[in-house]
């Protein structure tokens, strides 16, 4: 079937991946600057002077909408291979019911956890 030497191409991207990488982090570290101080420590903030610490709490709002997104995200990866695939089932079989009945649960369940979301004012942003 397949021989070694057809894997031969995929070796060497790899190989050279690598390589590039350790020789990267290594020239940068005999090659680049080694100074130390207080503004190097200092906190980076897109070029503005730090104002606050960074260890402030952040509002949980924000991760729930991060989570919401996730979900109609993965919602829509799922969505794609049931609607190439669904087009190719004989409209007279009885599979044809029970794929779309699926897909219909899967649905109304990321539609129930919207509502839920809303419901518990996880998207006013006030």
């Amino acid at each position: 079937m397949y021989e070694m030497i057809d894997y031969l191409p995929i070796l060497i991207l790899i190989l050279m991946a690598v390589t590039f990488a350790v020789a990267n982090v290594v020239l940068t570290l005999i090659l680049g600057p080694q100074r130390d101080g207080a503004v190097k420590a200092m906190t980076y903030e897109s070029g503005m002077n730090p104002i606050d610490t960074a260890r402030k709490r952040f509002n949980v709002r924000f991760y729930i909408i991060a989570m919401a997104f996730l979900v109609f995200d993965v919602e829509i990866i799922f969505l794609y291979p049931w609607a190439t695939t669904f087009t190719n089932i004989d409209p007279q079989s009885a599979e044809g019911p029970i794929f779309l009945g699926r897909v219909l649960f899967f649905m109304l369940t990321t539609i129930i956890a919207y509502i839920y979301g809303y419901r518990k004012g996880v998207f006013r942003f006030d």
